[in-house]
C-alpha cells in the first residue's frame, strides 16, 4: 500500500530514542522528510545523518525542550525556514516523575505540576503552533502518543493517566474543530511495549516483564516497530477519514481485563 507520505514534512517530538525515534524512522522509510526535536544534540545529529543516508530524505534536527516556549519558537522558525510547511505532527512526550506512587500518596503538588507540563501542556502548545502551517495547505495529521492506562486504570499510574486522559479529551475536541481544515486528529495509546532498550534505571526486571506478558491477550510484548506502524498509518493519506479516535496498541490488554 502506498501511504502517500513521500515528500510530506513530519515533526516528531522527543525523538532521540524509544517511541519517537522509531516513529521517525518508520516515517522516513516511507519517504517523509522529518523534523526531530529532543534535548540531545549528539543523538539527533546521528539520527538525522542516518535517515538522510538510508532513506534519502531531508532530516532537520532541532535541539530543544518540549517544556520551553522559547524552544518552540526556534522549532517552528526552523521548520518554516527549512520547509515552509508542516504536514504531520507526532506529539510524543516525556515521562512523569519517578518513582510512580499510588494516587493518594501523590501529595507533592510539584509532581502534579511537573506532570501537567510534561504530559499535557506541551501537547496543547505544539498542536496550536502546528495548526496554521497545516491549515494553510488544507491538509494535516496530528497524532498524540498517550497510554492504554487511560482506558484501564493501572496501579501507581495516576500522574501519567490523569494528564494523558486530558490529552485524549483535548485531541477529541480539537478534531471536531479543525476537521474542516483537512486535518485529522488522533491518539495512539500503547502499553506492554518491549522496554529492553531503556536504561537499567527505568527498564523492567525479568519478573516485571513476565507479569506484563501475562497481561497481554497475546502473551507477549509488543515491538516498537508494531507501534510505529500504527502511528504511521494514521499519518498517511489512506487514513484521511479517521479522526477523533484513540487507537490502543496493547496486545489486547484492556479488552482482556474487561472480560475477565
Amino acid at each position: 500500500m502506498d501511504l502517500g507520505l513521500s515528500g510530506k514534512v513530519a515533526l516528531i517530538t522527543a525523538s532521540s530514542g524509544g517511541i519517537g525515534m522509531n516513529v521517525a524512522k518508520r516515517l522516513a522509510s516511507e519517504g517523509a522528510d522529518v523534523v526531530l526535536l529532543a534535548r540531545s544534540a549528539e543523538k539527533l545529529e546521528t539520527l538525522a545523518a542516518t535517515f538522510r543516508d538510508e532513506y534519502g530524505v531531508r532530516a532537520l534536527p532541532v535541539v530543544g525542550s518540549m517544556l520551553e516556549t522559547s524552544d518552540h519558537d526556534r522549532l517552528f522558525a526552523a521548520i518554516k525556514d527549512e520547509f515552509g510547511r508542516l504536514d504531520i505532527a507526532i506529539v510524543n512526550t516525556g515521562r512523569p516523575p519517578s518513582p510512580l506512587r499510588s494516587a493518594l500518596d501523590e501529595t507533592d503538588r510539584s509532581r502534579w505540576h511537573q506532570s501537567y507540563d510534561t504530559l499535557l501542556s506541551c501537547v496543547i502548545e505544539i498542536t496550536q503552533r502546528a495548526h496554521p502551517l497545516m491549515s494553510a495547505n488544507s491538509w494535516g495529521r496530528m497524532i498524540a502518543i498517550t497510554s492504554a492506562s487511560v482506558h484501564l486504570a493501572m496501579p501507581h499510574h495516576a500522574l501519567s493517566t490523569v494528564f494523558r486522559a486530558g490529552v485524549e479529551a483535548y485531541m477529541k475536541h480539537l478534531s471536531s474543530e479543525i476537521g474542516k481544515d483537512g486535518i485529522t486528529v488522533n491518539c495512539v495509546a500503547p502499553a506492554l511495549i518491549d522496554s529492553s532498550h531503556r536504561e537499567a534505571a527505568v527498564s523492567y526486571s525479568p519478573e516485571q516483564t513476565a507479569r506484563r506478558r501475562e497481561m497481554s491477550a497475546m502473551k507477549r510484548l509488543g515491538t516498537h516497530e508494531e507501534l510505529a506502524s500504527v502511528v504511521t498509518f494514521l499519518a498517511s493519506v489512506p487514513a484521511g477519514f479517521v479522526t477523533g479516535e484513540s487507537i490502543r496498541v496493547d496486545g489486547g490488554m484492556v479488552t482482556a481485563a474487561l472480560h475477565r
